[in-house]
């Protein structure tokens, strides 16, 4: 079950490494996505801190880490593909952490209760 952030960024927690993307409501914002710089492999990322890029016809926009740890994988399909996160962003998953701190983050409840 997906855990959200305040930035719109979702995070599969219930395991490790963590997988992580941006949800159905960031990826509509940003309108169609044409480019997104994923994080290197071995990339040390913090917790709300920005770890890569997407780029859409609207803007460039910072994506930030859901949770604490080291890159273990990207999801190279989305280089071709960006348009994947349009698509279906829940399933668009942008990497992979080893998580060593997960902070908490909200419920799909909770989140779609925050006033966006």
């Amino acid at each position: 079950m997906a855990k959200f952030t305040q930035t719109h960024e979702w995070a599969e927690v219930e395991q490790n490494p963590v997988t992580m993307g941006i949800s159905k409501y960031a990826a509509d914002e940003l309108g169609d996505i044409v480019y997104i710089s994923l994080p290197e492999v071995g990339q040390a990322v913090t917790a709300g801190e920005p770890m890569c890029e997407v780029e859409s016809v609207k803007a460039v926009s910072e994506i930030n880490a859901p949770v604490t740890g080291t890159v273990v994988e990207v999801n190279l399909d989305l280089e071709d593909s960006p348009e994947l996160i349009n698509e279906d962003a829940m399933s668009a998953w942008i990497c992979k952490i080893d998580a060593t701190d997960v902070p908490t983050l909200m419920s799909e409840a909770e989140y779609d209760a925050m006033d966006k």
